[in-house]
């Protein structure tokens, strides 16, 4: 009987070996627990020649699975998110502006789904407006925090690792006059308090500074904004961009002293075409567009309803900021023990940033040709913004790397729906390539 098990495991390692090594064929998580069970086999030994002989091999596209890692730049639509844009799309259509019944069950989509957002934010909904895009946002939220104060001061604080949707705007507000102070980051890629503390006076009209930064995952002390402020008793506004870290980790603007904050969609699993301002009540703030009134006139415009629905059915779908935060902690800590004999490979995020951003270089390999070298076998990263394609990084140029880690720099951000399979294979297929690539720098 032994005899009869043993020579079926060699025939089955003979097939399917065979198999790897000439067509390279996927086999489906369902399959795969069938052969293992059916001849006994080890999942350690039966997970070498699977990841070793059959994912690495130079497939066609058509034959393998897609592993995307690049959740920073936009996410997969969840089924839920899905089905409620499908649902507006073709049942709740009505314009929610209109009158009639169907405006009306409109109408009810949109209050739902910011109170969805509003409560993921701990906030009131009344204080969440939903815009076209979160770059839309951040404009609004920043030019129209300006013009509120413009009359108390002509200084604002910013910092030089902001996404261009921030950064942009302020080169625009200096070009109008405007005194702006970009703070340098620290080497864990944060602003430094002491120097937000020196670069706040009486004079600073705003202060924004993103929660979390999109290439790296360093987290900026947002909430230690308001006591530089208040030092100083400052006019100024405190505007933070949390796209990267809503969803991830508890983001509450009203405990953090936050009087305007921008949210995305498509950063968390929903539809794009849809961002969120959160405007701390009470504060009337002027709009940057104008024409029909929509979101209590400061996002004119027919509301992206189908966008919208989506983003609150995939905000209800997020869980508990914190729990996904620890969750997404062992999946960089695994990640990262998988690279961890790769000499060539740096690390450039810190240690005690948003763990789903792993920002690192691989010397001797730049950065297109490797993000190339994986797309080719299906694997997903960038160099960084998706917003800003073709130029050297402005933020890791602001942390101080040298050149050809900069040049060499790729960001890998995880997702919820990121397994440890997955992660297997993307560092099975980094060393293939470093193995493989002789491009120096």
């Amino acid at each position: 009987m032994r005899s009869t098990k043993k020579n079926n495991r060699n025939i089955v390692f003979c097939f399917y070996g065979a198999c790897f090594f000439s067509e390279g064929v996927v086999f489906q998580n369902v399959e795969k627990v069938f052969i293992r069970k059916k001849f006994n086999i080890k999942k350690t030994v039966y997970s070498f020649f699977y990841s070793k002989y059959n994912i690495l091999a130079n497939h066609k596209k058509g034959d393998i699975l897609e592993i995307y890692l690049d959740n920073s730049a936009t996410t997969r639509v969840s089924r839920a998110a899905a089905d409620a844009a499908f649902s507006v799309m073709t049942e709740n259509y009505g314009n929610p502006s209109a009158v009639h019944s169907s405006g009306v069950r409109a109408g009810a989509v949109l209050e739902n789904s910011r109170r969805s957002v509003a409560s993921m934010l701990g906030a009131e909904p009344s204080e969440i407006y939903f815009s076209h895009s979160g770059t839309l946002a951040n404009n609004t939220a920043i030019f129209s925090a300006v013009n509120l104060r413009r009359k108390m001061g002509n200084r604002i604080v910013t910092t030089k690792t902001e996404h261009p949707s921030v950064a942009r705007c302020m080169d625009v507000l200096e070009e109008q006059g405007f005194q702006v102070i970009r703070l340098s980051p620290g080497k864990n890629g944060a602003f430094q308090t002491d120097e937000l503390i020196n670069a706040v006076n009486k004079n600073t009209i705003l202060v924004s500074a993103m929660l979390v930064n999109n290439e790296t995952g360093s987290i900026n002390p947002v909430e230690l904004i308001e006591r530089a402020v208040k030092r100083v008793s400052s006019p100024a506004l405190i505007h933070v961009d949390a796209i990267q870290a809503f969803g991830k980790m508890p983001v509450r603007p009203s405990k953090m002293g936050i009087d305007l904050l921008t949210v995305s969609g498509h950063k968390v699993h929903a539809p794009k075409g849809v961002g969120a301002l959160y405007v701390r009540k009470n504060l009337n703030i002027k709009p940057v567009i104008y024409g029909g009134g929509q979101e209590n006139g400061l996002f004119s415009g027919t509301e992206p309803l189908p966008a919208i629905a989506g983003f609150g059915a995939a905000v209800n779908n997020l869980g508990d900021p914190r729990k996904n935060l620890e969750a997404m902690k062992q999946k960089k800590s695994y990640l990262l023990s998988l690279l961890r004999d790769e000499k060539r490979i740096v690390i450039n995020s810190p240690a005690d940033g948003l763990p789903n951003i792993i920002n690192m270089s691989v010397t001797g390999i730049p950065s297109q040709v490797l993000i190339n070298y994986l797309s080719e076998r299906g694997i997903y990263i960038s160099a960084g913004s998706a917003c800003k394609r073709g130029h050297r990084s402005e933020v890791l140029t602001a942390l101080g790397l040298p050149a050809n880690l900069i040049d060499s720099a790729v960001r890998v951000s995880m997702s919820g729906q990121t397994t440890d399979e997955e992660l297997e294979i993307f560092a099975a297929a980094v060393k293939e390539a470093i193995k493989s690539i002789r491009t120096k720098l």
